[in-house]
């Protein structure tokens, strides 16, 4: 059973990239970065459901088998589709965000970084409806890169997708995704939380197209 799903997870998962490249051209740009073998955090904007497949379906092989979104537990445990498709699939670190749970958050993120993974994530929290480039982050970037300073936190900008795929449609638009990765940055030594978070905010809405949204 366990061979059943590994090889379903990973039939599953090769038609998701497929359907990211057909119906988006996925691509993308290494500004300043190269995809090597490394731990990194890839922070990203938010504005659709779409954002972490499209960077998960670009990395390299090497790379992707290495990452592990950070996810709402809520969502991807909602029906069986998604019970299977986040944890089987992505490998998500899941998230849970009720408030009886005693489990914070941040200790399950770093036990997946001390247990090698790369991660994806999303400092704003929500996804961004507004028309400003990005919400206020949350301080869990800034936490991450105190906690394990050697990781890469690397900028990554999704362009395009508020609009192939707009909140609480299904059917996404024929139109061309850019998945943009900057220089990675660091919390420096004696940098207050809210420097830091507003650097790495300049250095991820830097990377964004001037077409974008």
């Amino acid at each position: 059973m366990k061979y059943l799903r590994a090889l379903a997870a990973r039939i599953v998962g090769q038609a998701i990239r497929i359907f990211c490249r057909a119906i988006t051209a996925v691509r993308a740009d290494w500004r300043g970065i190269e995809p090597v073998p490394r731990q990194r955090v890839y922070y990203s904007n938010h504005t659709s459901n779409a954002d972490m497949p499209m960077i998960w379906s670009v990395l390299p092989p090497a790379l992707r088998r290495e990452v592990r979104p950070v996810a709402a537990a809520d969502y991807w445990l909602k029906n069986k589709v998604r019970a299977f498709v986040g944890p089987e699939v992505f490998n998500c670190v899941l998230i849970d965000r009720r408030p009886e749970v005693d489990d914070k958050p941040l200790d399950t993120i770093i036990k997946a970084l001390d247990d090698g993974s790369s991660l994806i994530i999303f400092p704003e929290g929500n996804r961004n409806m507004g028309d400003d480039p990005l919400l206020p982050f949350k301080a869990g970037l800034y936490n991450m890169g105190l906690a394990r300073p050697e990781v890469d936190l690397v900028p990554t900008w999704v362009a395009n997708l508020n609009e192939i795929m707009p909140k609480g449609e299904i059917i996404p638009l024929p139109l061309i995704c850019t998945v943009t990765f900057g220089e990675p940055v660091h919390v420096q030594e004696g940098e207050s939380k809210d420097d830091f978070l507003a650097r790495a905010a300049d250095a991820l809405v830097a990377l964004r197209p001037e077409d974008d949204g």
